[in-house]
């Protein structure tokens, strides 16, 4: 699996971080950080991630 943050879209609202702190969190500055490479037993808490993100930036291909 992996997956896209697209930068531009992203406003660091964490909710991804929410559904999936394993692949996303918010740096000290509050500002997304996350593994573009994560283990496939998190496709569905990945997939929450992308699925309530309010501008749509997470893209999870496989």
């Amino acid at each position: 699996m992996h997956v896209t943050v697209d930068m531009n879209l992203c406003q660091d609202h964490g909710q991804c971080a929410i559904a999936s702190p394993a692949v996303f969190q918010m740096n000290d500055d509050g500002k997304l950080e996350y593994n573009g490479n994560p283990d496939d037993s998190l496709r569905d808490e990945v997939e929450e991630a992308a699925d309530v993100c309010p501008v749509q930036a997470i893209l999870v291909e496989d």
